[in-house]
């Protein structure tokens, strides 16, 4: 693997960008845009305010709130948008950050609108939701929220401190993409570069121990450095949370948290709980046939992303991916194939790697399709990128069919279901990969694939993430700080818990708690298993069925938030009120495990 160098953003070319131009062609449109939207803002408050007493009035008020909600969502992704790509360049973060501002008062001005809602009897609620039905869900929050809300002064007091309660993600960011310094690390005599992006994206997969461990020990001395600030700033996040639960009457901070998914604390559990006893198994017995497959001395925590047959692993150019992504995507019908494909003429991916860009990958849609999603991502030429991009595609694929089949204020699915769609695509490009082969190292190959990028990122990492996440929050709800210490004292716990004699977990392990912005999301880790579990299974039936499965897949993606979670599911065909599918999806990936292990020695 050829070292790799970050480019400042202004040397990225175009094309490797997204475009943004489509949102505003400039920062003055972008500015009177701004102005309108805080006139309507206040043409809305002086209309509605007190006088929401019929089901017309009412009807009405959403229909106008729509509107300003989609100028919103317009104006957030101009602003927000470039800081993900270069947190270091002054004025992304003016921008996003006078945004925010204004944000603060326009959900000041807006505030009363929730109130006064939840003050509305119930049938007149119900008479809205049976004149415009594609206005229930969003009377069905109304009702829900009717135990929930507080004072109205109150609220909009929140609403103003809003900018303020948010603010750890952004320290965090600040710190990690803007503050820490990684230099370089030496490996027989040999200097490399190394930041935050390279090692997620380049070194953790490096196919030379040597390098990939010596970055490994690089990256975990610069984040120790870290984790008192980090630590202390995560904890801020919590006791926001906490505060914020008890203020609106939860018991727990996990019913709060859980609350908007519309899921209770069993399914919860159960998803983590699961994992952490039935799939720890399996997933032993695959790191164990790769030290074997590789000659490894050891599996340590830094070895654990690596291939299992990296020869074999083709490198895949942006160009390359077009063809991957569409045949793979394929079976969804025409329709789906080129809505996605419009991506890359359309520019939705910003590809380039640059200091200072956001690690990971995300996926965004701006609200009533009035532009193309944005996708964020950094590309390295190996089929991982391709998992990402795909995945990604996923999410695009369901916010435009939730958007165009549902109103404004109904078109976001719970979180518990957003990661079905996006780990689906992935499971199509692993079957993709492996269809019409005769190969044995090709079916490992895309088994391996599918093991160490679909299900050990949304089943392994994530969960980890979740179960880890779980115990921090139990010590918040149970009254108790924690610090640095305690933090890496439970994370190391989690992953000595789930990956046994299989793994050493190494100094730095532990500080894994740094590396994700997730933990300020409240309860969205454990969702990807979640969402993975529904995909799963949906994909075995679409495989089973065909065309049938097929359409009630897509059936699945457009009813965004028509149907509770046990619901929407069904849509799909999956039951998610008891642990089979989840059972049945381990299953699945013990008996992939098996194939493989019995292909390697065909191969041999």
């Amino acid at each position: 693997m050829e070292k790799q160098e970050l480019k400042h953003r202004s040397e990225v070319p175009v094309e490797l960008t997204w475009d943004l131009d489509v949102l505003f062609a400039s920062r003055e449109e972008y500015d009177t845009a701004l102005k309108t939207m805080q006139a309507d803002v206040a043409t809305f408050a002086e209309t509605y305010a007190g006088k929401l007493a019929d089901e017309s009035t009412i009807i009405e008020s959403i229909q106008a709130y729509e509107a300003i909600m989609t100028q919103i969502s317009v104006l957030y992704h101009y602003a927000s948008l470039p800081a993900a790509t270069d947190l270091t360049n002054a004025d992304n973060t003016q921008i996003s950050r006078q945004f925010d501002n204004v944000m603060a008062d326009v959900s000041a001005a807006l505030s009363f609108y929730d109130s006064e809602l939840t003050q509305v009897e119930e049938v007149t609620l119900d008479a809205v939701a049976m004149k415009e039905p594609r206005y229930a869900s969003f009377v069905r929050h109304t009702k829900a929220n009717k135990h929930i809300q507080l004072n109205p002064e109150v609220e909009k007091a929140l609403a103003q401190l809003s900018a303020t309660l948010s603010a750890p993600e952004g320290i965090y960011d600040q710190a990690k993409l803007a503050d820490m310094d990684f230099g370089t690390f030496t490996v027989d005599g040999e200097e490399y570069p190394l930041s935050f992006v390279l090692y997620e994206d380049f070194y953790m997969y490096h196919t030379d121990t040597k390098i990939r461990r010596a970055a490994f020990d690089a990256f975990s001395k610069v984040l120790k450095k870290y984790e008192n600030v980090i630590a202390q700033t995560y904890y801020t996040k919590l006791q926001t949370e906490k505060t914020l639960a008890t203020m609106r009457g939860f018991d727990s901070i996990f019913d709060y948290l859980l609350y908007d998914q519309e899921v209770d604390q069993s399914l919860y559990n159960r998803q983590i709980d699961v994992i952490m006893s039935d799939l720890a198994p399996v997933m032993r017995k695959y790191i164990t046939h790769l030290k074997e497959v590789q000659g490894l001395d050891k599996v340590t925590y830094a070895d654990l992303k690596i291939d299992l047959d990296p020869e074999y692993s083709p490198k895949v150019t942006i160009e390359d991916s077009k063809k991957m992504v569409e045949e793979s995507i394929s079976v969804l019908g025409k329709e789906y194939t080129e809505m996605i494909m419009r991506a890359y003429p359309e520019r939705w991916v910003d590809f380039a790697q640059n200091t200072g860009k956001s690690t990971g990958g995300f996926c965004t849609t701006v609200s009533a399709n009035k532009a193309h999603p944005y996708i964020l991502m950094s590309w390295t030429n190996h089929l991982s990128n391709v998992y990402t991009l795909i995945h990604e595609f996923g999410h695009a694929g369901q916010g435009i069919m939730a958007s165009e089949n549902n109103a404004v204020v109904g078109d976001s699915p719970s979180l518990y279901l957003i990661e079905g769609p996006s780990t689906f695509n992935e499971l199509l490009l692993t079957d993709s990969l492996t269809r019409n082969t005769d190969d044995a190292r090709m079916e490992r190959f895309a088994l391996t694939k599918m093991m160490s990028d679909t299900y050990f990122h949304n089943f392994v990492t994530h969960l980890l993430e979740a179960a880890y996440q779980r115990e921090v929050y139990k010590l918040i709800d149970a009254g108790m700080g924690f610090d640095a210490q305690k933090l890496s004292e439970l994370k190391r716990s989690v992953l000595e818990q789930f990956w046994g004699d299989a793994v050493e977990i190494n100094a730095g392990a532990e500080l894994t708690w740094m590396r994700q912005p997730h933990y300020y999301m409240g309860l969205y880790p454990y969702t990807y298993s979640a969402g993975l579990t529904i995909a799963t299974q949906a994909f075995l039936k679409v495989k089973e069925e065909g065309q049938p499965a097929v359409d009630r897949w897509l059936e699945f993606l457009k009813t965004g938030d028509t149907y509770i979670p046990v619901d929407a599911a069904a849509i799909a065909g999956v039951d998610i009120t008891t642990d089979k599918p989840l059972k049945d999806t381990i299953a699945y990936l013990d008996r992939s495990v098996n194939r493989m292990i019995e292909l390697t020695k065909e191969i041999k």
